[in-house]
């Protein structure tokens, strides 16, 4: 994959992984699945039915999460087109969570949702088991995979042999060449789904299938990233059936996803930037500002990029490769998402202004390892095709910013070759709903930052806000948020929260040698 598009994908990511360390370290221990409903023998169904659902034994992986969850999981069939209900049909994968002792039988089940768009909620369970570890102690959790991701029907781009299409390489990164990539794709899936079909309209009238097959009247619904428009537009089009929602890096409704990214990462690298200044360490051992540094790198590896001799993250062997500016760009991307991996950027281009580029391509490596997998590119266009594609406009001041309008170009560049759905009359309007809301934020999230929260937070009169210091893109995972959500979805009451321990948070000093940071 291109580092171009890479930096595209990069922007969407849901959790970094060494936040997720983090919180594997600080949850407990996985429990196994509960009993059957009866005991019946061994050579028998041993599942559990949940309504009209019956649920298998099952076990959650991930391909960038070490930690295995075991879970319930089952399938229901929906209609791919709405309209047409006797015509191909497809399998949605619902993974169950069950609930901890102190579960009441009437206590409304939770809803996640993964972000991109184009994750997977089930691959997502680890992260989920640890950041609901207090919800699920009263609650069933339910993670969906959207339609055209993880395991329901996900939209896979194949060659007449079946193996994934080859996609442009480096040197062919351009509008056009992935606009051609889009179209063979497109092509390859003539048969087997419908593109058009996959988008946020169709994802909320599954998870309403989903609810009514359960045979709950209300859920709870947790959504990250993109997932928190998933979870606004349930809320708009279904508010009986909506309890409470927690949006965790929230987009609002008229968000052009991936339209703003040139500006938020700006400001993201800004206030890094400044957090460095005010700490005597980071200010004497990097003098230069990080956006300036970052600018400076970038433009000397355009002129020329560098060849580089480095130790391989993944094997520990030495490795040859060439370092680009998209490369770094790439990195500072991944870094910005979490305040642990943000602490290396200074350091790293530090070394690399100074002509020492092995650590710089050693951590490309391992941010490239750690991005593949998470998206199904296919079913993302889809989404931000039919949602966002025509109403981008490159905004003023984009060329003057580190990454220019180059980087959203080619995030829309498949719309004009991929069958491209609708998106109903009002999608983009607010949701106003006396719903009890909880708005989560990182101080430094470049993809979401808090702004965004604020805009919908002003129709939502029994909404709040909170905002992490210090941290990243999605918050729900750190220090005492995932208690405060526990206690939001028991008693539905934003206002009433004790909200002063998210306030111990701090952003992670940075690293001012390869061993740490000053004390």
């Amino acid at each position: 994959m291109s580092k171009k598009i890479r930096i595209v994908l990069a922007v969407l990511v849901v959790a970094a992984v060494v936040g997720h360390r983090y919180w594997k370290a600080h949850a407990p221990p996985s429990r196994p699945a509960l009993a059957a409903d009866s005991a019946p023998p061994a050579s028998q169904d041993s599942g559990r039915s949940y309504g009209t659902l019956r649920f298998q034994p099952c076990t959650l992986t991930s391909p960038v999460a070490s930690g295995n969850v075991q879970a319930q999981c089952a399938q229901l069939q929906v209609a791919e087109n709405p309209a047409a209900p006797d015509r191909r049909r497809i399998a949605l994968k619902i993974a169950w969570l069950e609930a901890g002792s102190d579960a009441s039988a009437d206590a409304e089940p939770v809803f996640f949702i993964a972000g991109g768009p184009g994750q997977s909620a089930t691959e997502s369970a680890s992260l989920v088991e640890a950041a609901l570890r207090e919800v699920r102690r009263k609650r069933d959790i339910f993670l969906v995979d959207q339609r055209g991701t993880g395991g329901s029907h996900p939209l896979a781009c194949t060659d007449a042999q079946g193996k994934p299409l080859a996609e442009p390489d480096e040197q062919q990164a351009s509008v056009e060449a992935l606009a051609d990539y889009a179209r063979r794709c497109a092509a390859s899936l003539q048969g087997r789904a419908d593109p058009r079909y996959y988008t946020t309209t169709e994802a909320i009238a599954d998870l309403d299938a989903v609810r009514a097959a359960l045979g709950v009247e209300r859920i709870n619904l947790i959504g990250v990233s993109y997932g928190t428009r998933v979870a606004q537009q349930y809320a708009k089009r279904y508010p009986a059936h909506a309890r409470a929602l927690v949006l965790d890096g929230v987009a609002p409704n008229d968000l052009v996803v991936g339209g703003e990214f040139a500006g938020t990462f700006e400001d993201a690298i800004r206030l890094q930037s400044e957090q460095c200044r005010e700490t005597p360490a980071c200010a004497r051992r990097f003098p230069t500002d990080t956006r300036e540094q970052l600018r400076t790198v970038m433009q000397r590896l355009r002129q020329a990029p560098v060849e580089v001799e480095y130790r391989s993250p993944g094997t520990g062997e030495v490795a040859h490769g060439t370092i680009t500016a998209d490369s770094v760009t790439s990195l500072a991307f991944a870094f910005s998402y979490a305040p642990q991996t943000a602490s290396l950027l200074p350091l790293t281009l530090d070394e690399a202004a100074h002509g020492r580029y092995a650590p710089l391509m050693s951590m490309v490596e391992l941010a490239s390892r750690q991005m593949g997998g998470q998206m199904n590119r296919a079913m993302q266009w889809s989404v931000i095709c039919a949602e966002d594609a025509d109403r981008y406009r490159a905004p003023d001041g984009a060329q003057g910013t580190l990454l220019g309008p180059d980087v959203a170009r080619m995030f829309f560049a498949a719309c004009p070759r991929w069958p491209t759905g609708a998106r109903p009359a009002g999608f983009t309007a607010p949701l106003k709903s006396p719903l009890p809301v909880l708005l989560l934020s990182g101080q430094l999230d470049p993809v979401t930052p808090p702004r965004y929260a604020e805009q919908v937070l002003r129709d939502l009169p029994n909404g709040r806000h909170v905002v992490a210091p210090g941290q990243g893109h999605n918050v729900m995972a750190a220090g005492c948020i995932p208690k405060l959500m526990g206690q939001f979805i028991d008693n539905g009451d934003a206002r009433s929260l004790d909200v002063a321990c998210v306030g111990t948070l701090t952003s992670v000093p940075a690293f001012t040698s390869f061993n740490g940071w000053e004390p």
